[in-house]
């Protein structure tokens, strides 16, 4: 049983709020992204233990599970999605799907399932030093891409409508370019690049117009790695597809490992969170507070719910 510390308010809590996640079903306790002490002792946790769960409830024998793919086991059962989640004070996971943090900070710890994300999608993508790749939407789970984009050496372009986004990318993130997607981004991503295209293009925008227009932005021989999901279909042109030998990808979730490269780039100062939260609240002014932070207005970067 794991006492709950704190929740981070994520895009798929606002999707499911708003009746747009594809996995989800009614009624349904959201949280996912979230930090807990152990509440008894159980096998190798004692009561107290700061741990972050790892909300993806897998079965662990099947095909996908043995081949080290458990964020895309066909049984899986997420917590806030599938299943209920941390919105609460108390909940139960298994021990398998816990990770010790002692020695982060409780709001560090809610961070880390998001920047996960990010990371997987990172890994997925197998990027090149020096590779000039661009991120579609600059939300939280952008955000985490953009991080790992450039720890692993990747020439970085942001690319949003919203100009404090990308001035948050510019600044703080310090991508090394940013792009105006209210003009004409193919353009400007040309002007970037010296005509080439970027490499790698990712999309976390959650927008299905935007990902359709982010088949254009990928250079010849790149790839499109769909991070963000819609509920419905997107299309592309396929002379283009062909064209540009275009891969492709989706990634979805996360495993243990980017966990742990999530948590070893926190503890080294890596990544810093501390302009990364952006809204606080208590437990009992969720209701109050949760409509206003999913509109990106309000200058929400991620918002976090203290127990």
């Amino acid at each position: 049983m794991l006492r709950i510390r704190r929740i981070g308010i994520c895009g798929t809590d606002f999707h499911a709020f708003a009746g747009e996640q594809p996995y989800f079903e009614y009624p349904r306790i959201l949280g996912h992204e979230l930090s807990a002490e152990v509440a008894e002792s159980s096998g190798e946790f004692n009561a107290g233990d700061t741990v972050v769960p790892v909300p993806y409830i897998h079965c662990g024998v099947c095909p996908t599970c043995l081949g080290g793919k458990t964020n895309c086991c066909p049984s899986i059962r997420t917590l806030g999605v599938h299943i209920d989640g941390g919105m609460r004070e108390l909940m139960p996971v298994p021990a398998k799907n816990l990770m010790r943090a002692d020695d982060l900070s409780h709001e560090q710890v809610a961070t880390v399932e998001c920047l996960a994300i990010g990371a997987h999608a990172v890994r997925r993508a197998n990027l090149e030093q020096g590779q000039w790749i661009a991120v579609a939407g600059t939300g939280p789970i952008g955000i985490g891409v953009l991080h790992f984009a450039r720890l692993a050496k990747a020439r970085t372009i942001a690319i949003d409508v919203n100009p404090d986004r990308l001035e948050y990318c510019r600044n703080i993130i310090g991508v090394d370019a940013c792009v105006d997607a209210r003009g004409e981004t193919v353009d400007q991503l040309r002007e970037i690049t010296e005509g080439n295209l970027p490499q790698k293009v990712f999309d976390a925008t959650g927008v299905p117009a935007a990902m359709e227009a982010a088949f254009e932005y990928v250079g010849h021989g790149g790839a499109l790695i769909l991070v963000s999901i819609v509920k419905g279909s997107i299309s592309f042109a396929d002379p283009l597809l062909h064209a540009r030998e275009m891969t492709i990808m989706s990634s979805r979730n996360a495993t243990r490992s980017d966990f742990s490269l999530v948590m070893d780039s926190l503890r080294d100062g890596k990544i810093d969170i501390s302009t990364f939260v952006t809204h606080r609240c208590q437990f009992d002014e969720i209701a109050e507070k949760f409509e206003h932070w999913g509109n990106p207005s309000t200058g929400v970067v991620k918002g976090m719910v203290e127990l």
